[in-house]
């Protein structure tokens, strides 16, 4: 009888090392030790500059419970979070759906979603920056005053901005989710006089919900940590009123050269941005059906 023979320890960890030790060297030099650096200076009251850090202890934190400015900017974070996943991931779905029924042109139609996803979250700003300031007050529809110069609309635009852009890299996961359906399972529903609404809402939706799953986490990840496009865009203006999370803890840290409370501040936002993130896999997971 053949026996395999079993290799030594040693052979293992040297093809270990070989193939993941560079992606582990450099993912604990610009990982791990910048975010236990991190940790570190929360506990002082370093201003970014000078060479002294001050140990505080745990006295940034507590200090966090009475800043309104980034309590604040944390709820405006949240509605916009909620509002992105919304547009985005409904849009793209529905994209996805015409996309996937066969029509004319949709892989050219598919390639002309996915094209804003490359663009940069600055250039993109400043593009959209000018569509709001200077093309959209030109048409008779839409009065003189620009949408970034209401708070109200400036928020709306962000978020505008934002389905714009993320729909199309969701579109093309919720395609992968309508293909990777079976066949077999469409053919069988029809045979049994299912019509294309059941087909949709019993047989596809709950066989991609893993396609769910991954567009619902990237897109709120990507919405909470947004700041490229919210610097070029609207700058947190007018008055402060789209001034993301992102956005006050930079500011904090190196604007008003508090590195300290702004490194506490961003542990903070990181806690509120895990448990979101633990919360929606866990829901979404529960409900993946496995074909």
């Amino acid at each position: 009888m053949y026996m395999q023979r079993k290799e030594p320890m040693s052979r293992k960890i040297a093809l270990f090392l070989l193939f993941a030790g560079p992606s582990m060297v450099l993912f604990i030099l610009f990982i791990i030790i910048p975010f236990v650096f991190g940790i570190y200076l929360t506990m002082t009251n370093w201003d970014g500059f000078s060479t002294a850090k001050e140990f505080v202890g745990f006295r940034n934190y507590v200090s966090i419970f009475g800043e309104k400015e980034f309590w604040s900017s944390i709820w405006l974070t949240i509605k916009y979070v909620t509002a992105c996943v919304i547009f985005v991931n409904g849009i793209a779905f529905l994209l996805a759906y015409l996309l996937s029924s066969g029509i004319k042109g949709e892989n050219f139609l598919r390639a002309g979603f996915f094209t804003p996803n490359l663009i940069g979250g600055i250039v993109l700003g400043f593009i959209w920056q000018f569509i709001f300031n200077r093309v959209l007050t030109m048409l008779p529809i839409f009065p003189d005053q620009s949408f970034l110069s209401d708070p109200i609309k400036a928020f709306w635009a962000m978020v505008i901005v934002e389905t714009w852009r993320s729909s199309g890299y969701m579109l093309l996961i919720y395609i992968a989710g309508f293909v990777g359906v079976s066949r077999d399972y469409i053919e069988a529903a029809r045979i049994d006089g299912a019509n294309s609404r059941q087909i949709l809402w019993r047989i596809r939706l709950p066989l991609m919900m893993q396609s769910f799953t991954i567009c619902l986490f990237l897109t709120l990840s990507s919405a909470m940590k947004v700041y490229d496009m919210n610097l070029s865009l609207t700058d947190g203006g007018p008055y402060g009123a789209t001034r993301m999370a992102a956005m006050t803890i930079f500011d904090k840290a190196f604007t008003y050269h508090d590195y300290g409370m702004g490194q506490s501040e961003a542990v903070v936002f990181f806690l509120i941005m895990l448990v979101i993130a633990i919360v929606q896999l866990n829901v979404t997971r529960k409900r993946e059906v496995n074909a």
